[in-house]
């Protein structure tokens, strides 16, 4: 990337840098060489260092999840295509199970302090896009919030245990379910 690159140019680098080392285990040298960036350089990007990269790595997230799935499951005047879609892009997102969730990475860790603020409200924010578009299409509210818990839950619990199994084929399986719960919740009362 090197030193002529932008700062919104170089978070997907860090995403995948602390995905794959963590937030204590990024190192700012590892970093700089993943980036092609000396620390001088580092800190001219993100005078906050390593806490302000962990951040933009965040907002760059939450953008993300925000644009392509809480938008479109709180506003598609069709909420059984956003559910449908929501499925399709967790699993592109997350690369059918071979790409770990920072923020429920961050969670886990030591880091969660830091920014839980960012974490709670990521996954509240799931949860309650997906509970409205489940409620939007027919469900009734009550177990839309459940399933909704349930979906969040199972699609981060299916990313550990892909990765823990080294058996990403796992996520999608854990998908395929999920949505055939999801399309029968989604069915009105006859």
């Amino acid at each position: 990337m090197g030193a002529a690159a932008s700062r919104d140019d170089l978070v997907p680098a860090l995403a995948e840098v602390f995905r794959e080392h963590g937030f204590e285990g990024a190192s700012l040298a590892l970093i700089g060489a993943r980036l092609g960036l000396g620390k001088g350089s580092l800190y001219h990007h993100f005078p906050g260092g390593k806490e302000e990269m962990a951040a933009r790595v965040l907002e760059a997230i939450e953008a993300w999840f925000e644009a392509e799935m809480f938008r479109p499951l709180r506003e598609d005047p069709d909420p059984a295509r956003a559910v449908r879609a929501m499925l399709a892009a967790s699993d592109a997102y997350f690369r059918s199970g071979r790409r770990v969730c920072l923020v429920g990475a961050f969670a886990l860790g030591a880091v969660r302090d830091r920014f839980a603020r960012r974490i709670d409200a990521y996954f509240a924010a799931w949860r309650d896009a997906l509970a409205d578009a489940l409620t939007r299409a027919g469900a009734e509210p009550a177990a839309s919030r459940d399933l909704a818990e349930d979906a969040v839950t199972a699609i981060q619990g299916a990313l550990v245990t892909a990765s823990a199994l080294q058996d990403p084929e796992l996520f999608g399986r854990t998908l395929r379910r999920l949505g055939a719960r999801l399309e029968a919740a989604m069915k009105p009362a006859a």
